[in-house]
């Protein structure tokens, strides 16, 4: 392969000049930001979109589980992809297959063609993250600076999601809620020419068909899911409809298992899953993100919808949590990963971030934002940045070159699996509740804030317990490291 031929024993272009390798760490985490702020970015401005395009509350989530549901269910497809026509060819197609949905979802004329939108977006982010975190896995080989720059990339994916609800609430307020998806033109266009220039190129690790029909397996599964919890909303979770939707889509995801343990070449090895610490980081990363996901559902309605924030201000709003997530990320990544074992910082980190759900769970129309929503936002942000990072870290432990491509993919989609299924069900919970309270009580506006409250309160109580549950799982699942390991160098995802 040429690529190979250019960059010596190690495929890795400019290996030899270290400062390279950090401005290809700023390329990828630019890439990572612009995919991770796109599954929220919008969520601050649906408001403003269901009054424009005039779709009902159970629809709502679509426009945010058509972006989640295919980038999840694509990953895996993704990451075989990249490792088959290079990962740095598949960066830049992703990019710019990422754009171009982003112009086509910014201009969509009705719910429909914007989820269409939505999901393209999906499907070319499946591209981009697998390569963006095995880039990383193959640059940077020394602890210190593994460490550093798995802490940064762990910041940028964790804040990622909140920044969205900033930015958003800032271009809806002063531009157009359109303009949330026109920006990732622009951010697509300049992270492709910076990625032309400072991105390694590491040999292609081998020449496995590409298993379409797996793919198409476990996306349509996690579409019946998230489907069936929508339905939910509106007819309830025993209605045939919904039933079958629910089990049809575990059946197809069920299917999508055993396949991959009776074909030559699997979408996803099992090998892979087999590892009780990588394990234990994807289940830590999907669960953390329900939490979250939990919580920005609850605030863009709330602080817009309850208590009257214009989007701008509402953006404002959730910054404290990008901050506590950027200072716990980074500082924890940095001082505490090489001494505190992972299962201590990723279970931490759910039990902070689960305590942070459980003050929002006493939310009331009056609530004021000082006394309970800000303290909740430090709790979540400071949860998830102690956790992100060692998870990362964990997920691409001692794998090989040959998986590093499959490896990252999985804990992407763990992250994305964990945001479609909990905004989908956690919707269909704060609807059902709300439409049974206002079924049962005089339908005035102060009744239907307080619906709205105690719909969001019911769905963050059943996600407190969820973080809280997980917390002990994943403490119980990630094996406690051996003495020689403890503080000494990693296993080398690039050896």
């Amino acid at each position: 392969m040429t690529g190979v031929q250019a960059t010596g024993e190690t495929g890795l272009r400019g290996s030899g000049r270290p400062e390279r390798r950090w401005f290809a760490l700023g390329v990828i985490a630019a890439a990572q930001l612009m995919t991770a702020l796109d599954a929220t970015i919008v969520n601050i401005a649906l408001p403003s979109a269901q009054h424009a395009l005039r779709f009902s509350d159970a629809q709502r989530q679509w426009v945010v589980t058509a972006y989640t549901v295919c980038f999840a269910g694509l990953l895996l497809f993704g990451g075989r992809v990249a490792d088959t026509i290079g990962r740095r060819r598949a960066f830049q197609i992703g990019l710019g297959g990422f754009g171009l949905a982003s112009l086509a979802a910014g201009l969509a004329p009705t719910l429909l063609v914007l989820a269409v939108g939505r999901a393209l977006q999906g499907a070319f982010a499946a591209l981009i993250a697998p390569t963006v975190l095995s880039l990383l896995a193959v640059m940077f080989t020394e602890q210190r600076e593994r460490t550093r720059a798995f802490a940064i990339y762990g910041v940028v994916a964790g804040s990622g999601a909140a920044t969205g609800l900033l930015l958003g609430g800032v271009i809806t307020d002063y531009l157009d809620w359109r303009w949330c998806l026109f920006v990732n033109v622009a951010i697509a266009g300049a992270v492709l020419a910076a990625g032309h220039v400072v991105l390694p190129d590491p040999p292609r690790s081998g020449s496995a068909g590409l298993d379409a029909s797996s793919a198409a397996l476990v996306t349509g599964g996690l579409a019946a899911v998230v489907f069936g919890c929508s339905q939910a909303a509106a007819h309830g979770w025993t209605q045939p409809l919904v039933l079958g939707a629910v089990l049809g889509g575990v059946a197809m995801v069920g299917v999508f298992g055993l396949r991959q343990s009776r074909i030559t070449d699997p979408l996803l090895p099992l090998r892979i899953l087999a590892d009780r610490g990588r394990a234990g980081a994807y289940l830590g990363t999907a669960t953390a993100v329900v939490g979250a996901f939990g919580m920005f559902l609850t605030l863009t309605y709330h602080l817009q919808v309850v208590l009257h924030y214009s989007p701008v201000r509402a953006g404002l709003g959730v910054l404290p949590m990008t901050l506590a997530n950027a200072l716990s990320g980074y500082q924890l990544g940095n001082r505490l990963m090489p001494h505190i074992p992972s299962r201590i910082l990723i279970a931490g980190g759910l039990l902070v971030a689960a305590a942070g759900l459980g003050l929002m769970t006493r939310l009331t129309p009056h609530s004021g934002y000082l006394a309970i929503i800000l303290p909740a936002e430090v709790l979540m942000g400071a949860g998830m940045g102690a956790l992100f990072p060692p998870a990362f870290q964990l997920a691409i432990r001692g794998v090989t070159q040959r998986d590093a491509g499959v490896a990252s993919a999985v804990i992407n989609a763990a992250t994305q699996v964990g945001s479609s299924i909990g905004t989908a069900i956690l919707n269909a919970l704060a609807v059902s509740t709300t439409t049974t309270y206002l079924a049962t009580h005089t339908p005035t506006t102060t009744r239907y804030e307080t619906a709205l409250v105690h719909g969001y309160v019911t769905a963050t109580t059943w996600a407190t317990g969820l973080l809280a549950v997980m917390a002990v799982l994943v403490y119980v699942l990630i094996p406690a490291p051996r003495p020689a390991e403890h503080g000494q160098t990693t296993p080398q995802a690039a050896d």
